[in-house]
């Protein structure tokens, strides 16, 4: 059993609380409203920026030339999709660029952001690693299902495509490669740190998408 099996186990309640969660049900069946969509597009463009400074940290820190530029090319890729995509949802949605990126982080994203920072700064490549797995897998997972089904919201349809498609699941089969790989190399303390910060992005993604659906602002 490789390290990416253990993982996904382990996560497994998570991600059953996420696919069963109001946002994505949702998107699936139409009901979502926009504004709980507008935030959720607004806080994923800020959140792909940290998560692009993340994977640079991780592609700077991995032993191996060839994962040094995978996840180059996906820090890089995060950035295309932040301009590319959530352009063209905003336009959708009847935002500018200039003003979603005026609107603050929400504290969720703060929080999320920052422990990806600090885990892919101060922690092994293993453990950054970990840290930032579930974004890729979670996003495949419920692409996939999601796909199958698309919604009667030619908007939310638009956003499950290019989540549920071929091309991202094989970026993802290779970042699972990379975990196996670097699993048979750990010994029992650094593995066990692996799980806890799996297990802590894991609940960071729930929690995303549920300040998007509660629309959540700073209390005070």
């Amino acid at each position: 059993m490789g390290l990416s099996d253990e993982l996904r186990d382990a996560g497994a309640d998570v991600y059953g609380a996420v696919r069963a969660h109001p946002f994505l049900t949702g998107l699936s069946d139409g009901t979502l409203p926009h504004a709980a969509f507008r935030h959720f597009v607004v806080q994923d463009a800020h959140y792909l920026r940290g998560y692009a400074r993340a994977l640079s940290l991780l592609a700077a820190r991995a032993p191996d030339a060839a994962d040094t530029v995978m996840f180059s090319q996906h820090a890089a890729g995060a950035i295309a999709a932040e301009q590319d995509m959530h352009a063209e949802l905003a336009d959708a949605l009847g935002l500018t660029a200039a003003q979603a990126a005026a609107e603050p982080l929400a504290p969720t994203t703060t929080a999320y952001t920052s422990y990806l920072l600090a885990t892919c700064h101060g922690g092994s490549f293993a453990e950054g690693l970990g840290a930032v797995l579930p974004c890729y897998w979670i996003y495949a997972q419920v692409g996939e299902e999601l796909l199958a089904a698309s919604s009667p919201d030619p908007l939310y349809a638009r956003w499950i495509a290019m989540y549920g498609g071929d091309e991202f699941r094989a970026v993802v089969d290779a970042v699972l490669a990379v975990t196996d790989r670097v699993g048979a190399t750990l010994a029992d303390a650094e593995r066990a740190r692996v799980h806890t910060h799996h297990a802590t992005t894991c609940r960071y993604e729930w929690m995303f998408w549920d300040a998007a659906w509660r629309q959540e602002t700073w209390p005070v």
